[in-house]
């Protein structure tokens, strides 16, 4: 291997041209080098260490939004006593869910939105049974997919939390 970091720089670039780290890095590790310290580990770090961040939290929170999809952050966040930003870290980055403002159900179901489907449509054969004009003010059907309207009195109270790869509403 070479012995500064400039040919260093020019090696690490011809044999990574894509993913080779800058000059300045390179560095910075034949200065840690020629101090003795070996590791290629990051150093310990000061500062509070992440606690609320546990798989025991991240299964809470996935929980709570399973139940109800249009849960509050805030609310999460007073359940478990961890910041907002910590459940909303939870939530994009460990779970994959964003927050989507929707009328509709979407047409096209995650596995999740299956399950859910299936009791309402065990809710909605009971309201049926029981009272048929107020089953037929309530629903609406079209393209052979049931849709449960939902007038929100905001935008926000319309939200819900939905995976990455679930399919993107489309407003009409």
């Amino acid at each position: 291997m070479k012995k500064n970091a400039a040919d260093a720089k020019k090696w690490l670039d011809k044999c990574y041209p894509d993913s080779a780290p800058g000059e300045a890095t390179i560095r910075k590790w034949f200065d840690k080098f020629r101090t003795g310290h070996m590791s290629t580990e990051d150093d310990e770090r000061s500062g509070r260490p992440k606690e609320a961040v546990t798989d025991e939290n991240i299964k809470k929170v996935h929980k709570m939004i399973l139940e109800d999809r249009k849960v509050k952050l805030m609310v999460i966040s007073d359940t478990l006593k961890i910041s907002k930003q910590r459940v909303g870290h939870i939530t994009h980055e460990y779970l994959g869910m964003r927050k989507l403002c929707a009328k509709w159900v979407p047409r096209e179901l995650t596995v999740d939105q299956k399950q859910q489907r299936g009791n309402d449509s065990e809710q909605c054969l009971k309201l049926f049974n029981r009272q048929r004009s107020e089953f037929f003010r309530r629903y609406v059907t079209m393209d052979e997919t049931w849709l449960h309207c939902f007038t929100p009195e905001s935008i926000r109270q319309s939200a819900e939390c939905t995976a990455r790869d679930d399919p993107t509403l489309k407003r009409g």
